[in-house]
């Protein structure tokens, strides 16, 4: 295959299927592909004929795969041969610095939370001997899954045949600018940035944050003159690489989903700019299903109903009581010697309730039917074991929605016959934020198991207690959205304790 020859719809290895151009420029083309092994959307790096550092690109995103910071770019593949050369790495989507910029300055606290993470995130990579380079608004976005990603890490510095003998300075300097364009909605460089207006210079000089722009903290100010203004610093050492950066923003709180307010359920559009991998397709969002305003499923006048059915029950517990009246009385006056006949009393023989026992389960395996098929199954079998201090867990993923790469991901316990489940005990991380549901049935395959319990939030020793009788063979802890945990997310889970009444 010739690269000169890639329009939408070619195949790359069999498997990466071109849709939509993103961007083209001096020779590389950005594309949205569809990996047609995992159906995943990815975005796909490929060059004209002529390109001239197509192995210096390649190299640097073989490099780049290896890096596992979820708050980078994950780069999935990279190839080159005498027909073709490409870069598959992960599809982003979400709004890019310029983006949350269009309608002017962020909150500064909001600005600096996130050249923070972007700022540890480069850390990572440069411990790797791996730098950016040409740092720039788009490359630093929000994603839909509330996270902060950045984008061309390593492939970007090659894609444009960037080099440099301080690379932690310079990457200092592009946290900086992010952050000074975050505060002001500005941009403190020599060349133009999209949308983004030049910043307002005096005496030559750009004029710091807090001259531009009110309430920028002081503490802000003197980290982006550190990083990137080194006329302002007055004897300030400077910000010299990513994580003197981090550092300094340490204590900054970190970004946290900007609340919308609905009055009824909205839908709100929104749009993304070009960028690597970076999702430009109109968008939908419908408003969560917990922020939706509780629907009133009956007719206006539901009160008026509900007080006349509790009017009638009142009337029939009161035409009871009369009529038990009457026949006490009657009974009493029917009687010879005026008292009222005693019935014979009778022994009830009840068989107290069964007592739940916590039953062993014979085997615990990793389920990923979604994915590879196994998850961490090594680590299975220590949830079952009676130590409270080993563990399973899942794989890292870059979100709490598993990377969006599938719908869950859990531990399957099988129980060695069928029986009747009266609640499950689950120790998990300590972590908040996992969405949990518990699932039961004969088979063990997904879509034969019913879930029979949910907990949102769950942390800690958890109980899953299903609503109705439930009962099989096989028993699965599920997850469907994970915590966050040192900067990855990943469920845990520690033991695992089943109790049932006995055999179904």
């Amino acid at each position: 295959m010739s690269t000169s020859a890639i329009e939408p719809g070619t195949r790359l290895s069999d498997r990466f299927r071109l849709e939509d151009r993103v961007s083209e420029s001096d020779g590389a083309t950005y594309w949205k592909a569809i990996d047609e092994i995992l159906a995943r959307p990815v975005a796909v790096l490929t060059f004209a004929p002529d390109f001239p550092r197509v192995q210096e690109v390649v190299t640097a995103a073989r490099a780049a795969s290896r890096l596992t910071d979820p708050h980078l770019t994950q780069v999935f593949d990279a190839a080159q041969d005498a027909d073709h050369a490409y870069v598959v790495s992960e599809w982003v989507t979400g709004d890019t610095l310029a983006d949350l910029l269009s309608s002017g300055p962020l909150d500064p606290e909001r600005a600096a939370g996130l050249v923070a993470e972007a700022a540890e995130a480069l850390a990572h990579a440069h411990e790797a001997g791996l730098y950016h380079l040409c740092l720039r608004p788009g490359n630093l976005v929000w994603t839909t899954g509330n996270t902060v990603k950045v984008l061309g890490v390593a492939v970007d510095s090659a894609l444009y045949g960037l080099t440099t003998d301080q690379p932690g300075l310079d990457d200092a300097e592009g946290l900086g600018r992010l952050l000074y364009a975050g505060l002001t909605g500005h941009w403190p460089g020599d060349e133009e940035e999209g949308t983004l207006p030049a910043a307002p210079m005096t005496d030559g000089h750009f004029c710091t944050p807090r001259q531009v722009t009110a309430g920028v903290p002081g503490y802000l100010d003197t980290v982006t003159i550190r990083a990137c203004l080194p006329e302002s610093r007055r004897g300030q050492g400077a910000l010299s690489s990513p994580a003197e950066i981090a550092e300094a923003l340490a204590d900054v709180a970190r970004p946290m989903p900007i609340s919308i307010p609905y009055g009824s359920a909205p839908s709100v559009t929104t749009s993304a700019s070009p960028s690597e991998g970076l999702d430009t397709d109109r968008r939908r969002l419908t408003a969560p299903q917990h922020l939706q305003p509780a629907v009133q499923t009956g007719p206006q006048g539901g009160g008026n109903v509900l007080n006349r059915a509790l009017m009638t029950a009142v009337v029939l517990l009161v035409i009871v009581a009369v009529g038990v009246g009457a026949w006490t009385i009657g009974r009493s006056l029917g009687s010879p010697d005026g008292q009222e006949a005693q019935p014979t009393p009778t022994t009830a023989t009840t068989s107290p309730p069964a007592q739940a026992q916590a039953v062993k389960a014979e085997k615990a395996t990793g389920f990923d039917p979604l994915g590879d098929q196994e998850e961490k199954a090594e680590l299975a079998a220590l949830t079952i074991d009676g130590k409270p201090s080993t563990f399973w867990k899942t794989d890292n993923y870059n979100s709490a929605a598993l990377g969006n790469l599938k719908d869950g991901v859990g531990l399957l316990l099988d129980m060695g016959k069928s029986m009747q489940i009266s609640d499950v005990v689950a120790t998990l991380g300590e972590a908040p934020g996992a969405t949990v549901e518990l699932k039961v049935g004969d088979q063990a395959d997904l879509s034969s198991l019913k879930t029979v319990a949910r907990v949102k939030g769950a942390s800690g020793k958890t109980t899953f207690k299903p609503e109705q009788t439930a009962s099989g063979q096989y028993v699965l802890i599920w997850f469907t959205r994970l915590p966050a945990d040192a900067g990855k997310f990943h469920g845990t889970i520690y033991e695992v304790v089943v109790h049932s009444p006995g055999s179904a």
